[in-house]
């Protein structure tokens, strides 16, 4: 046993106060078996637990419907199964600004879970006190989906009687971006972060804005010109330092901060979102619960790319702030043809592989993807640790903001339209026309692109097959940027297709949105997408996608079938990804467009109907939330 001072430098801040009166003696941390990392944990009985609760709440007859049943089917487990639903389905976070003073006072109050029973006494609903860490959350700092999400999702959630905090750090940039920030308040609350070899201090500034606190972390380091992770010249180099402190001061947050007149407390839920933050799930398991703090709350780590998993030469584990004995959490090795020279030994540290290590779940943002990270092609080296946590892993199709993507009021159109009434988007597809430079010209399909322009996006894949889709009477539109040779590209396509082809390089969101309602086909040939939101988009504005078969968007897009009874799909996915296959899928969607305009409008009104909206997917967050406490967090 040792005393509190020796694990000081491993425990940040106040909250070291607040566990030191509950635990006056600590014991430093045990020696980890790497092997621990890779084993699958016990859930056998807690599936069976799964089962007979939702029986039970359903009221259904036979198997575990009965009370009877249920205490049988109790009292066959252990100890650990016996007390899992009593001792982590008890709490909930209270309604900020309820006026009970007594519960304000109190920070011990009663968190995470409670069982809420409507007013009818038909249904019960579960409520948790959520954390999100995230590097973006739009509309504070967004570069891509991850930002969508951690905008949207969080107000979803909280809007089904949650209670969500957001984390991510404070970019200034010295320009009109900073005016974002600028309803956030100083909190004057500092805490000191032990990590690259010295002391970092970083501070919280807050915001409660639509039901959520969004709590934006203050260091020096996020106050530069640039993107969140990098300029004109590159990615930052200080990048697992920037996130590393984000992870660090994430876990501090729901112990420190009195939002609302009290602090989150321990029993909360971490959702760690990519490489940036899953650190979170580490440092739970190897720095707080240890020493008993955050010994009931559960994290979730929810991958949005797996190509991204911020990994650093070996020699960087001593800066992140964890025991030397968890280095086997974040070990990696590069396989022998990936090694720049012969005496390189290929020793890394993967913070995402720390993170799906540690995590009590996984969770991707679709079906699909969830699917294909197992697989060989998809996994990036994970795979393997992947399948052996398959047990733990789901998918979530992500969801779009349906106020700010509506047809029927969106501001950015010259004229507004609806399911009911499609004319506006004749007159859309005319302006944008207009606008771009080409022949203005009702009976041309228009087929449009907007992304980045890198490999991952097929852009190479339209590069090569441009010649024979321009031997069709259509027009193309593209806007993104990237790499710079495919910027070239469009730049010198456009002066050779002028009436065919229009390349905007760039982003400018207006501009998006015109090109999403005006045009008739969204092409997405994506070697691979996570999810993909441009699909949802062009489908809500009825534009019928056609899209590689691939994670997301073979979850999303529901392929046309003509001899369906009523009509059935909502766009094209073709498979396997090739110019050819792309040129075949696209001929049959104008062909279908021109000569079947009842097919075609159909296709138009089946996935303007569809349900895209964040409220969906929150539901299915709350079932992975109750199957996290179900088990047991995760203990070295």
């Amino acid at each position: 046993m040792e005393t509190l001072q020796s694990i000081a430098p491993l425990v940040s801040g106040n909250s070291l106060l607040n566990f030191a009166k509950r635990s006056p003696k600590l014991s430093l941390f045990k020696q980890v078996d790497a092997s621990i990392f890779l084993r699958r944990r016990w859930r056998w009985k807690s599936a069976i637990l799964t089962v007979a609760i939702r029986s039970v709440a359903d009221g259904r007859d036979g198997g575990a419907a009965s009370s009877k049943d249920w205490s049988s089917m109790v009292e066959s487990s252990d100890s650990k199964a016996e007390n899992v639903n009593k001792d982590h389905m008890l709490l909930s976070a209270e309604k900020r600004n309820s006026g009970d003073e007594s519960a304000v006072a109190n920070h011990d109050i009663p968190q995470l879970i409670k069982d809420i029973e409507m007013e009818d006494g038909s249904e019960k609903k579960a409520t948790y006190n959520i954390v999100f860490v995230t590097s973006e959350a739009a509309p504070y700092s967004k570069t891509g989906g991850l930002g969508d999400v951690c905008g949207s999702l969080p107000i979803a959630l909280a809007d089904r009687g949650h209670r969500v905090m957001v984390v991510s750090p404070r970019y200034l940039h010295d320009g009109p971006s900073d005016k974002k920030f600028s309803a956030a308040v100083d909190l004057n609350i500092r805490t000191n972060v032990f990590c690259f070899g010295g002391v970092q201090e970083v501070g919280y500034f807050h915001e409660y804005r639509a039901g959520v606190d969004w709590v934006f972390v203050d260091h020096s380091t996020y106050q530069r010109p640039g993107n969140p992770y990098g300029d004109t010249y590159g990615a930052f180099g200080d990048n697992q330092l920037r996130f590393a402190l984000l992870c660090h001061a994430a876990c501090e947050a729901p112990l420190l901060l009195p939002l609302g007149g009290y602090t989150y407390g321990e029993k909360c839920m971490f959702l760690a979102n990519d490489w940036h933050a899953s650190l979170v799930p580490v440092l739970l398991a190897a720095k707080y619960r240890p020493c008993g703090v955050y010994k009931d709350c559960r994290s979730i780590v929810v991958i949005h790319n797996l190509a991204h998993q911020g990994v650093e030469p070996a020699v960087c584990f001593k800066n992140l702030g964890l025991p030397s004995e968890w280095y086997g959490a974040l070990e990696w090795i590069f396989p022998t043809w990936a090694r720049t020279h012969a005496l390189d030994t290929g020793e890394a540290v993967n913070v995402l592989k720390g993170g799906i290590v540690t995590a009590d779940r996984i969770l991707t943002v679709s079906q699909g993807y969830s699917w294909e990270i197992t697989t060989a092609e998809g996994g990036y080296g994970l795979q393997e640790l992947l399948k052996s946590r398959q047990i733990v892993l789901n998918g979530i199709t992500n969801g779009i903001d349906l106020a700010e993507w509506d047809p029927s009021t969106d501001e950015h159109l010259p004229s507004t339209y609806s399911i009911d009434d499609l004319s506006g988007k004749a007159k859309c597809k005319a302006a944008l026309q207009e606008e771009l430079g080409l022949p203005v010209r009702s009976d041309c399909p228009l087929i449009g692109f907007i992304g980045r322009l890198d490999y991952q996006k097929g852009i190479d894949i339209i590069l090569h097959a441009a010649p024979e889709i321009f031997q069709d009477d259509v027009q193309l539109v593209m806007l993104g940027s990237g790499e710079k040779h495919y910027e070239d590209w469009m730049r010198m396509t456009e002066s050779s297709y002028k009436e065919k082809f229009c390349g905007w390089v760039g982003f400018n969101v207006p501009v998006s949105h015109r090109i999403t309602a005006g045009c008739d086909i969204l092409l997405m040939p994506s070697r691979f997408e996570p999810c993909g939101l441009n699909q949802l988009y062009a489908m809500r504005y009825g534009t019928v996608p056609v899209v590689h078969g691939t994670g997301g968007l073979r979850d999303t897009v529901q392929t046309f079938n003509p001899y369906a009874e009523g009509g059935e799909g909502t766009g094209w996915a073709f498979t396997p990804l090739c110019g050819e296959n792309m040129v075949e899928v696209l001929r049959l969607a104008i062909k279908t467009y021109r000569e079947y305009k009842g097919s075609w409008s159909g296709l138009m009104k089946r996935g303007m109907r569809k349900d895209v909206s964040w409220d969906n997917a929150a539901a299915q967050y709350e079932q992975v939330f109750q199957w996290a406490f179900i088990d047991s967090p995760y203990i070295s």
